[in-house]
C-alpha cells in the first residue's frame, strides 16, 4: 500500500479524515490514490513514449557505477526513531523495482528513481573509502584512517546516521570516529551528527571540520522566511504526497529526506583558505572552498594519496537548483561552473575515483573528467546562454520558453536537470542579474491575482464559458493553456470546485510529464490540494534545538521584528536593555514607529526595562521551554524597570502558521502548535535543494 510519508525532519504528519480514506486501498499500477485523480491521458502517454525514443537509454554506465562495490545490504528497509515512528522507509518505493514503465512518470525520472533505490554499504576504494547510500536523502561516507573513521556528511537524522555507522562497523570491523567533516551548510549534511559522535567525543579530541561561514549559513539561510519555506516545501518535496506512480517517486539527489531527529555540533575547525591542506590521523586531505555554489558555504576535498576526489554537492547525478522552489537566494551558475573548472584542473587531472554527498561514484580518470566537464559546461551555458537572450530582449517571463540546453549536453545523463529544471533555472539567472521585472510597466505594479482575476472572468463571459474552453484545452492536451484561464477562474471564484478540479486535472498531467521531481511534486501536490484542500493533521514540532541554540541573539531579535504586527504596535514606544553576562554581550532593543530594531554593543541609560540574563537561560525562551517573565519571576533573570513592556511586545507578535493557502479555495489549516510568544519556531532545514 502507498502510505503518506513526511520527508522533512522538522515535520511529523498524521494525516486524518479524507487522506486516510484516499490511501486505504491503493494499488500501485491500477488505482490512483485520489478518487478524483486521473490516469495519464493519451497526450501524456504519447509524450512519454516520445521521450523514451529521444533519451540516451543506450548509455547504461550509471547502472553499473551505482551498483559497484556493494558489500552489505541490511535486513531492514525502515529505520525507526526512539518513539517507534518511521524515520526512513525504502520499502514504500519498491514499486519502482519491477519492469513496468509507468506513463505517470517521465522515463528519465523513472530511471533516476530506480538508480536511487540502491540501499546499503558500498566499497568505493578498496580498504580505504566506503559509503552508505539509501539511508537518507544524502550519502554518508567513511574514510579509513590510521586508527578510526573520518566521516563525511553524517546524513540528516541521528537515527539514519547511527544505523549507517552500525552497518559499516558490523561489516568491516568496528573503529572509532576520529573526525567528522561537514561539506556544507545544508541540514541533510550535518543533521545526523549526534548519531555518530557526541559532545563528549568532541571534548575528547574528535574534530569537526567545516568550511568558513558554515555556522552562520547553517542557522541563517531559512530563518527569516522559514515558515513560508516550510509550507512551500510541501510542494517541492511532495511531503504529503503518497508514494506511488501517481505520487512521490524520488527526489533526484536521493529518495527523500528522513524524518528523524536533527542535531548540530559546532565545528572545532574551519577551512578558511581557498585551498587548504589538513592531515588527520594519517589521511592527507586538500580542501577547496567553493562558496556561492550549491550552498553559501561549501567545500570539495581531494585525497592526493588515494587519488580520490570528494565533490560535495557540487557535482552529483543531476544538474542542481539555481533557484530552489521552496525559496532561497538565487545561486550563481557562473561561479558554480568556475569552481568545478578549478577542481577539474586542480584535482580532476589525476583523480581515479570521484564520489559525492548524493548519487553514486564515478571511476576512471576519463569518466571523471567527462562528468566534471558536462556539469561545468551546463552551468556555464545556462548562465551565458540566458544572458545572451536577455541582452537580445528576452525577458524573465519568456526565457524559460526560449532557452535550450545544447543537444550535446541533453544527451548526457550527468547533465540532465532533475533537482533543478531548465525552466525555473533559466528564469533564476535573469532574476539574479536583472530582477523580477520584465521592464513592461504593466507588470511593475501588478494587481493581486484576486483583484485582477474577476476582470478576466467578467470579460470572458463568466465561469461557464471558461470551464467549457478549459475542458476543450484539457481534452486537447493543451495543459499549460488550460491553466492560464482556469487559474484566473479559481482566483475569481475560490469556492468553484468544478474550476479547481479541472485545474487539478491539468496540473496532474503536467506533473506526470516533468523530468524534475521538484517540478513534478509541485504540480501533483497542488492538484491534491485543489481537489481535497490543505490536509488536516499535519503538525510542526520544534526539532533541532541545537540549531536554534546556535542562533545569534541578534538573528533571533531580527526574526521577532519580522513577526511584529505594525498595526497592533502603532502606539507603542519603549526601549529594553538586554544584557547577557555569560557571553559578555549587551543589546538595546527599541520599539518605535511600529518597528522593532536593535543594536549590539550598547545599553540605553533611559531604557524602559533592563533585563540581565545568561544567554544559556535565554536559549530556553528561544526554544519554547519557558517564558521570559517566568525566568524573571524565578530570579533566574534580573530586571529593573517596567516588565509590562514584555507583555506589550508579546501581544503584538504574530505567530506564523504553516497551514496557509498556497492556492485560493484550498482552505487554510491550523497546523502549528502554540508556543511561548518569544519562541523561535522550527527551521525549514530541508535545504538540500
Amino acid at each position: 500500500m502507498v502510505r503518506p510519508q513526511i520527508s522533512n525532519p522538522t515535520i511529523k504528519s498524521t494525516l486524518i479524515g479524507s487522506l486516510l480514506a484516499l490511501t486505504a486501498s491503493v494499488a500501485f499500477a491500477q488505482d490512483h490514490f485520489d478518487p478524483k485523480g486521473k490516469q495519464p491521458s493519451q497526450f501524456t502517454i504519447d509524450f512519454q513514449n516520445e521521450q523514451r525514443g529521444l533519451l540516451p537509454f543506450e548509455d547504461e554506465r550509471d547502472y553499473e557505477e551505482s551498483r559497484r562495490g556493494l558489500l552489505a545490504t541490511p535486513d531492514f528497509k525502515q529505520i525507526l526513531t526512539e518513539d517507534g515512528s518511521v524515520a526512513w522507509d525504502m520499502e514504500s518505493y519498491e514499486f519502482l523495482l519491477g519492469d513496468e514503465k509507468f506513463d505517470t512518470i517521465h522515463p528519465s525520472l523513472q530511471r533516476q528513481a530506480f538508480l536511487n533505490m540502491n540501499y546499503g554499504l558500498f566499497e568505493i576504494l578498496e580498504d580505504n573509502i566506503y559509503q552508505v547510500r539509501g539511508f537518507d536523502l544524502s550519502n554518508i561516507s567513511f574514510i579509513k584512517s590510521d586508527t578510526g573513521w573520518i566521516i563525511f556528511d553524517p546524513l540528516a537524522s541521528k537515527e539514519t546516521a547511527a544505523a549507517a555507522l552500525k552497518l559499516i562497523n558490523d561489516t568491516v570491523g568496528e573503529r572509532p570516529v576520529v573526525a567528522v567533516i561537514y561539506s556544507h551548510s545544508h541540514a541533510d549534511h550535518y543533521g545526523g551528527v549526534r548519531g555518530v559522535i557526541s559532545d563528549e567525543d568532541v571534548a575528547n579530541g574528535v574534530e569537526v571540520i567545516a568550511p568558513v561561514g558554515f555556522m552562520e549559513h547553517a542557522v541563517s539561510e531559512n530563518v527569516y522566511a522559514g515558515n513560508a519555506m516550510n509550507r512551500r516545501l510541501f510542494f517541492q518535496y511532495g511531503v504529503l504526497l503518497p508514494r506511488g506512480p501517481e505520487g512521490h517517486v524520488d527526489q533526484s539527489i536521493g529518495k527523500n529526506i528522513s524524518s528523524g531527529t536533527t542535531g548540530l555540533i559546532e565545528p572545532t575547525r574551519y577551512v578558511s583558505d581557498d585551498i587548504e591542506e589538513i592531515t588527520i590521523d594519517g589521511v592527507k586531505m586538500i580542501f577547496q572552498n567553493t562558496p556561492g555554489t550549491e550552498a553559501p558555504a561549501e567545500m570539495n576535498t581531494y585525497f592526493p594519496d588515494l587519488k580520490a576526489f570528494w565533490a560535495a554537492e557540487n557535482i552529483t547525478g543531476t544538474i542542481h537548483n539555481i533557484y530552489t522552489l521552496r525559496g532561497a537566494l538565487v545561486r550563481d551558475a557562473l561561479s558554480w561552473s568556475k569552481h568545478i573548472n578549478a577542481a577539474l584542473y586542480s584535482f580532476g587531472q589525476d583523480a581515479e575515483v570521484m564520489f559525492a554527498s548524493h548519487s553514486w561514484p564515478r571511476w576512471g580518470n576519463e569518466r571523471i573528467q567527462e562528468v566534471m566537464r558536462s556539469q561545468r559546461d551546463t552551468y556555464a551555458n545556462l548562465n551565458n546562454g540566458v544572458l545572451n537572450l536577455a541582452n537580445k530582449g528576452v525577458t524573465v517571463n519568456e526565457v524559460h520558453n526560449v532557452y535550450e540546453v545544447p543537444m550535446s549536453l541533453q544527451n548526457q545523463w550527468s547533465a540532465r536537470s532533475y533537482h533543478g529544471s531548465v525552466e525555473h533555472n533559466s528564469r533564476a539567472v535573469i532574476n539574479r542579474y536583472l530582477g523580477y521585472w520584465d521592464a513592461n510597466p504593466t507588470t511593475l505594479i501588478p494587481l493581486s491575482p484576486k483583484d485582477s482575476a474577476p476582470l478576466y472572468v467578467e470579460m470572458m463571459g463568466g465561469a461557464a464559458p471558461i470551464l467549457a474552453k478549459g475542458q476543450e484545452l484539457v481534452d486537447g492536451g493543451m495543459y499549460l493553456e488550460a491553466t492560464e484561464i482556469l487559474n484566473k477562474l479559481v482566483y475569481a471564484e475560490p469556492q468553484n470546485q468544478d474550476a479547481k478540479d479541472m485545474l487539478a486535472d491539468a496540473f496532474e498531467q503536467i506533473g506526470y510529464q516533468k523530468e524534475s521531481p521538484s517540478v513534478r511534486n509541485s504540480f501533483l501536490a497542488a492538484a491534491y490540494e485543489l481537489r481535497n484542500g490543505v490536509p488536516e493533521g499535519a503538525s510542526i514540532e520544534t526539532t533541532g534545538p541545537d540549531t536554534i541554540k546556535a542562533m545569534p541573539t541578534s538573528m533571533w531579535l531580527d526574526f521577532l521584528a519580522i513577526r511584529l504586527n505594525s498595526e497592533k504596535a502603532a502606539d507603542m514606544n519603549f526601549t529594553i536593555n538586554l544584557v547577557m553576562p555569560d557571553i559578555e554581550e549587551k543589546i538595546v532593543v527599541e520599539l518605535s514607529n511600529a518597528t522593532l530594531t536593535h543594536i549590539v554593543g550598547y545599553t540605553d541609560d533611559d531604557a524602559t526595562l533592563s533585563v540581565e540574563i545568561n544567554r544559556s537561560d535565554l536559549e530556553k525562551v528561544m526554544t519554547g521551554e519557558v517564558r521570559l517573565l517566568d525566568l524573571i519571576g524565578d530570579d533566574i533573570a534580573k530586571s529593573t524597570g517596567d516588565t509590562s513592556v514584555l507583555d506589550q511586545l508579546a501581544s503584538v507578535l504574530d505567530q506564523f502558521d504553516l497551514g496557509f493557502e498556497l492556492i485560493p479555495g484550498t482552505g487554510a489549516q491550523d497546523l502549528t502548535k502554540e508556543a511561548n510568544p518569544f519562541a523561535q519556531p522550527a527551521l525549514a532545514n530541508t535545504n538540500g535543494g
